[in-house]
Formats: structure tokens, sequence, C-alpha cells
């Protein structure tokens, strides 16, 4: 066998094995009913409760901050983030959450935020001048 064999078999192995190892991380869409019957981690979409508290000292610790979020079916869970608070988070739209419920909390390590569009007012314009 020359080199090149050599090496393509390698690299498809650990091609192969990569593909495994992050397989195993994959998370499901969820509601938080769904996330506390379930033993994985899992993704919740839901929008921010804005009329409830949202906590973050960073002074104290930076990697916590805890806010309540609605979920599609109207359900509403404290969002404990092992994070700091997102840049522009009191303005998202739409809030996707990944992590595991932990008694009446929900435990997230990873957040998306979707924003309102910055040009949304430019489009409003544009249709009305057309």
């Amino acid at each position: 066998m020359n080199k090149f064999n050599i090496i393509a078999g390698l690299l498809i192995l650990v091609s192969i094995g990569l593909f495994f190892s992050l397989s195993k991380d994959v998370s499901s869409y969820a509601n938080f009913n769904d996330a506390a019957a379930s033993k994985h981690r899992v993704k919740v979409a839901g929008i921010l409760a804005k009329d409830k508290e949202m906590i973050y000292k960073p002074e104290e610790n930076p990697n916590y901050f805890s806010f309540y979020m609605r979920d599609p079916k109207g359900t509403e869970k404290k969002v404990i983030l092992l994070q700091g608070k997102p840049q522009d988070f009191d303005r998202s739209e739409q809030i996707v959450v990944t992590g595991e419920m932990k008694g009446e909390d929900f435990i997230a390590n990873e957040v998306l935020l979707k924003c309102p569009s910055k040009y949304k007012d430019e489009e409003i314009y544009m249709k009305k001048q057309i």
C-alpha cells in the first residue's frame, strides 16, 4: 500500500469517529412539559416574559443569568442560563434555549436570540412608496 491509501483510510476513520461523537449531542425541540419528561438535552423555543424579573449580577457571578420564558403552549418557567446576559436580550422576539429541566427550573447552557430587524422601519417605508 502506498502512503496515499494509508492517509485516505485514516482520514475516513477519523471522519466516521467525529461524526458519531458529534451525533450524540443532537438535541430535539420540545416544550417545557416535554423537557421535564425527557432525560436528554432539548431545545425549547419561546418568548421572554417581560413582566417577570431578570437577574444578572456580573460582579457576583458573570456566568449566571436568570429570566422567565413562555413556550408556545403558554407554559412559563424560570430559565437559568449558565452564561452572561446576551447583548440585546431584552429586544429579542424569540428565544431558543438548549438544556434540561432540573426541578422546576430549566438549566440552559446555550441560547439563540431572534432579534427584530434593524431595517424593519425602512421596509415599511419602502412599501408605502410603491
